[in-house]
């Protein structure tokens, strides 16, 4: 791959502040992730199907990017989604993120746009939506197909 100017419409790795390390780590294997080899006792990794979540202690996180870690709002603006191949898949994947200790925060149910969605927080508040969406059909390496 060679080197632009441009800036790439991709998101490699995201990266969730959080307060105990290993209990949150613990939750994503609990869902059925599986930890990288990359991952150290500072912070640990989990390859996706097309990006990579990293967790990272909530306090260096803050301190690597420059800002105050101090009091973290109710809803910090940002959600995390996987979409599934059905409103089945929605409720069954929702069921293991409970059982991993998920608190449900919107419980499943059709949308308006003719889909089908919930929302989980993790361990640290991290709102995750479990979403089914028809008009969004996935490729065959599992990435989502948008229409450009």
């Amino acid at each position: 791959m060679t080197a632009t100017t441009d800036f790439p419409a991709r998101l490699s790795i995201v990266t969730l502040g959080v307060t105990d390390l290993d209990r949150s780590a613990r939750f994503y294997e609990a869902l059925g992730w599986h930890r990288s080899a990359a991952s150290s006792p500072e912070i640990v990794w989990f390859r996706t199907a097309d990006s990579v979540l990293g967790l990272f202690p909530h306090d260096e996180l803050a301190a690597d990017a420059g800002v105050p870690s101090a009091g973290e709002p109710a809803f910090r603006g940002v959600t995390l989604a996987v979409n599934l191949e059905s409103p089945a898949l929605v409720d069954a994947a929702l069921a293991k993120a409970v059982e991993a200790g998920a608190g449900v925060v919107k419980p499943p149910a059709p949308t308006g746009w003719g889909g089908y969605s919930c929302y989980f927080e993790d361990p640290d508040g991290h709102l995750w939506e479990l979403a089914h969406n028809p008009f969004f059909p996935f490729t065959e390496d599992g990435s989502l197909d948008l229409p450009r």
